[in-house]
């Protein structure tokens, strides 16, 4: 089955405890596709400037991510300059330049618009719902947001998530979004605007499922070695939709692999600076992941005591 994803793609500085990169490869539907691209057929709607390096390029042709959405405009890249503290958590932005991305307008290609599965990253809530309007039934839509648009397009995005299946954010998104500071309440008023699930980004501390019958919650991986989260969360919806579309199944057992999926791939992502590992990945190394994260969360049910 082939996957959408409509994001970003941009060119990062980033300064973390264990080192620094200079206008690296990253973006939203950077780190989403290159997750992905290991379960599914992945295509890809985004906008970079003239500058933009045909070695970059190169990388997503190799993978055999599908460019006919990429657009090429006059002027610069989108670039992003940040920085993390030993709270790996939380980025300081330093610097942002929108360039061509401030006057994105995502145009699906025809051959795009009947994708099984669609993935809106963090964009402007009114170019998701453009996204939508040109798409034809896909079976599941999922959306990510940020604080930006919370705090000042509260309206269209209370629409977008009207429209979609899956809705992931982290922990204080979905506080500044209801207002309410239990997690349990925020979920259920998101899940009463429409969406059938609710995954909620805990960052270290791993991820929440909510659906109206439901939760689950996967942990994060624990890692030895750990040099730049960013991208993290873009990397986890990859792996959750790229393993959706694989199955072509998105019943809540299939949704529940797909997070452990998307955690694999979230701790692979944060082991390197930007998506090398993430592309230099192999499928063992992904199915041993995902094995370890069985035995890191499974336990035998209590029959001594009780």
């Amino acid at each position: 089955m082939s996957l959408l994803v409509v994001g970003s793609i941009a060119l990062d500085t980033i300064k973390t405890p264990f080192g620094k990169v200079k206008e690296a490869l990253g973006g939203s539907a950077t780190y989403f596709s290159m997750a992905a691209q290991h379960l599914t057929d992945v295509n890809l709607v985004a906008v970079v400037g003239k500058d933009f390096s045909k070695k970059h390029i190169h990388i997503f042709q190799e993978k055999g991510i599908d460019l006919s959405g990429l657009q090429i405009s006059e002027g610069k890249t989108f670039r992003w300059t940040g920085e993390y503290g030993f709270d790996l958590n939380e980025a300081q932005t330093i610097e942002t330049q929108l360039n061509v991305f401030q006057d994105f307008n995502p145009q699906i290609p025809v051959k795009y618009r009947y994708c099984d599965f669609v993935f809106l990253a963090n964009i402007d809530p009114d170019l998701q719902m453009q996204v939508l309007d040109q798409v034809d039934s896909p079976k599941l839509v999922a959306c990510d947001t940020m604080n930006y648009w919370i705090e000042n397009k509260p309206d269209s995005l209370k629409r977008t998530i009207q429209r979609v299946d899956i809705v992931i954010i982290n922990e204080a998104e979905a506080r500044q979004l209801t207002k309410k500071p239990n997690l349990v309440k925020a979920s259920r008023e998101i899940l009463s605007w429409g969406p059938k699930t609710l995954i909620i980004k805990q960052g270290e501390y791993g991820v929440l499922m909510f659906s109206d019958h439901s939760a689950f919650s996967a942990p994060a991986y624990p890692l030895e070695e750990l040099y730049d989260p960013t991208g993290a969360g873009d990397s986890f919806a990859g792996g959750l939709m790229g393993f959706i579309s694989n199955i072509g199944k998105f019943d809540e057992n299939s949704i529940r692999k797909g997070i452990i999926m998307g955690s694999v791939m979230a701790s692979f992502c944060v082991e390197a600076f930007t998506p090398k590992r993430l592309i230099d990945l192999d499928p063992q190394e992904i199915k041993g992941r995902f094995k370890e994260f069985k035995h890191l969360t499974f336990f035998e049910d209590l029959t001594e005591i009780i």
